[in-house]
């Protein structure tokens, strides 16, 4: 008898956590996901910030279908001329702020990748090679990727162990301190920062403290690198997270929602910056996969997309009607967060899995939300932002009846995520 999708999954797929979440999607579209039952389950996570306009939008389909109909992969990264890799960054070099100060040029030169993990080793290697210094200032609580060096960059000891060593030089402050300050020095190379720390229960800081950053970096000839890999592409109402502090990174790093759905991401410096890689020696950063151009097209679809969509000018009052819908709740204790990247703090995991088991299995519309790597007490809430007011309405309904039932029950039981 042939095994179900299920059977297979759990016999032949690499398991990441001993109770993964065994929905089966058969389709999806806009903030839905279809299950083969018919029920449909509504993505308030965009697959944990990829889907930043929805499931399959008819223009990034097409965009696809129109390049893989031209050709797909030709060359490694970087020797052959392809129009998805330039359309795609001129684009996105319209969407960074005009930066006056010809002593701090803004990113012009991007290095496309396959995820935003290979994108923060790109980076730190771009650093050390440009600098040549040794240490990297990282954050407590930082989630970076899960390759090598962007674990190493990371924060978190649990997900380190077994992997030890790791890269030597990261030096650790706490986000948003004068502590982190205080570790930049000459013999840093660069500042390796989220804009919105995301898996920490998304966590901001203050704009004095991202001004004393950004001068304390001047200062030492340190570069000073943002991750907005979760914080970017529309996500806080404004192209990227960091236009909110009135900064300008030397570089910047993007992936997740660039895609539309497809596998991509980027870091961008100055290309007097970026050229560094060149020589001493030849082929300082190389990838096979980096810039394919079919997910090069994906995302230059999306970068039109929200240009010529309301989506992002509509993120604020989308934010604020969730804001006011949850945060009377009981068990609420706050909802962190800026535009569509949210946590809604319900101080413990037993409440947060309650809330997520309910969402997920109940009759009826069901609802995808999940925690936090570094923060299991809080709800992640970061829908696509196409999502509809009536869409959004649903979900905060689903939330609403899961949070007073979770405030009901009998919650004693002292849970553990992992």
């Amino acid at each position: 008898m042939p095994k179900t999708n299920r059977q297979l999954f759990l016999s032949h797929l690499a398991q990441t956590s001993p109770a993964p979440l065994l929905l089966e999607v058969e389709r999806a579209e806009g903030v839905w996901m279809y299950e083969p039952s018919g029920h449909r389950v509504l993505d308030m996570i965009s697959g944990i910030g990829v889907s930043t306009v929805g499931h399959r939008h008819p223009d990034i389909v097409s965009a696809i279908k129109t390049q893989a109909d031209s050709y797909l992969h030709l060359m490694v990264y970087g020797e052959v001329i392809q129009t998805a890799q330039t359309s795609l960054a001129e684009a996105l070099l319209a969407t960074l702020p005009h930066h006056p100060d010809p002593t701090h040029p803004i990113p012009n030169c991007f290095y496309f990748t396959n995820s935003g993990s290979e994108a923060v080793d790109g980076a730190i290697k771009l650093a050390k090679r440009a600098t040549g210094r040794p240490d990297v200032v990282v954050c407590h609580h930082a989630y970076h990727g899960g390759t090598n060096g962007a674990l190493s960059a990371g924060g978190g000891d649990y997900f380190k162990q077994g992997y030890h060593p790791l890269l030597p030089g990261m030096q650790r402050g706490i986000f948003g301190s004068a502590q982190l300050l205080d570790l930049i020095s000459d013999q840093t190379a660069a500042v390796l920062v989220e804009t919105m720390q995301g898996e920490a229960g998304i966590r901001t800081a203050c704009q004095s403290w991202w001004q004393a950053l950004r001068q304390r970096c001047n200062e030492t000839g340190t570069l000073l690198i943002l991750d907005e890999i979760q914080s970017g592409v529309g996500r806080t109402g404004k192209w990227w997270g960091f236009e909110h502090y009135g900064i300008m990174p030397d570089v910047l790093l993007s992936a997740k929602g660039i895609g539309g759905g497809m596998p991509i991401g980027f870091f961008a410096a100055h290309n007097g910056l970026m050229s560094v890689f060149a020589d001493t020696p030849v082929l300082g950063h190389i990838t096979t996969f980096g810039g394919h151009p079919v997910s090069c097209a994906a995302a230059l679809a999306t970068i039109r997309l929200l240009g010529s969509q309301p989506w992002m000018d509509e993120v604020p009052q989308k934010a604020a009607y969730i804001r006011e819908r949850l945060g009377h709740l009981p068990n609420v204790i706050e909802i962190r967060g800026i535009g569509l990247l949210m946590a809604v703090e319900l101080g413990s995991y037993a409440r947060v899995r309650f809330v997520i088991d309910y969402a997920l299995q109940r009759n009826g519309d069901r609802l995808l939300t999940d925690w936090f790597l570094y923060c299991d007490t809080a709800i992640r809430v970061a829908p696509p932002i196409s999502i509809s007011q009536d869409e959004l309405r649903i979900a905060c309904d689903i939330l609403t009846i899961g949070i007073l039932e979770a405030a009901k029950a009998d919650l004693t039981a002292d849970l553990t995520p992992l």
